[in-house]
């Protein structure tokens, strides 16, 4: 399909169609990069659990190359605590269908039939106390540099209806297969939703890749550290090692040019403004995971406070 409608706005600049490569497959994550969310509306660079340079307030702009077939899951017996350390979920599974063969404290064989899978287990009787989460890895667009970064969204940001072009993940992962596109071809704005009562983050395709963004693309998926991006909990991302203990229950993004994230003292060589580049989607196919995966540790904030 040569003009689809998936993208709201019109850019000036020469696109191409992106082959989708991304096969849903399933790595130690100590010091791994990760852009974190904050409930005062803002995007942070993290490496090795550190703030790296400027926050960037409202929305972002990105390329997701790597993401699991499935929403993943995680319980935590314990309370969220902002001043504890990240430690290690209790039960978790990457798929959502039985808990990891590592979780110290599994609630159930499979995760269909697990008591903390129902309505009102949740703090207070509200809610699931085993959330929903999609960990995603991206590239940052703007940066030439390439390095991959974690992002994660809480079921807050996955599910429910779009309009027009906006939607929250799942369906905007659905909105851009029906379209001929993946994620992985087009470059998708995430923003935060100013109208919900909670933290939420909604999505929509910005454009196509650059002729840079593709090639990025193409040796980030080509590296299989990608994977671990899409496989760790921001607590081992961040490098987190220890267990919890058992307790009771518990800035408009460039389009094709600077990185967001640059510090003002950076320096950089300047870096000729490449062509967008547009290629066709590929249907979706499932990989075996791999045997050895490092400890998954524990995520240090709920659903209220990383989307």
């Amino acid at each position: 399909m040569s003009n689809i409608t998936i993208f709201e706005e019109s850019s000036n600049l020469p696109t191409v169609r992106r082959q989708s490569r991304h096969a849903d497959k399933m790595g130690s994550g100590a010091g791994l990069r990760r852009i974190a969310t904050n409930t005062n509306g803002t995007f942070k660079r993290i490496v090795g659990g550190e703030q790296i340079g400027k926050a960037v307030p409202h929305e972002l702009d990105v390329i997701i190359i790597d993401w699991l077939k499935d929403v993943s899951r995680q319980f935590y017996a314990t309370a969220y605590d902002p001043d504890s350390k990240p430690t290690l979920p209790d039960c978790w599974s990457a798929l959502g269908d039985k808990p990891d063969a590592k979780a110290p404290n599994a609630q159930s064989s499979t995760c269909a039939a697990c008591p903390k899978n129902v309505e009102g287990s949740g703090t207070n009787g509200k809610g699931k106390a085993c959330r929903f989460q999609r960990r995603v890895a991206v590239l940052v667009a703007g940066d030439p540099s390439g390095e991959v970064y974690q992002m994660s969204f809480a079921a807050t940001s996955l599910f429910g209806k779009g309009v027009g072009n906006v939607h929250p993940f799942e369906s905007y992962k659905n909105f851009l297969r029906a379209n001929g596109e993946g994620l992985d071809t087009v470059v998708t704005r995430v923003m935060y939703d100013l109208d919900a009562d909670t933290m939420k983050l909604k999505f929509k395709a910005v454009r196509h890749l650059t002729e840079t963004e593709a090639g990025l693309v193409d040796a980030a998926q080509d590296d299989p550290d990608t994977q671990r991006y899409i496989q760790l909990t921001v607590a081992e991302t961040d490098g987190a090692t220890r267990a919890a203990a058992p307790a009771a229950i518990e800035v408009k993004p460039v389009v094709a040019a600077a990185n967001p994230f640059a510090d003002d003292d950076d320096e950089e060589e300047p870096v000729a403004e490449p062509a967008p580049v547009k290629r066709a989607a590929k249907k979706e196919t499932a990989a075996a995971p791999k045997p050895e995966l490092a400890s998954v540790l524990n995520e240090w904030l709920d659903d209220d406070e990383e989307v």
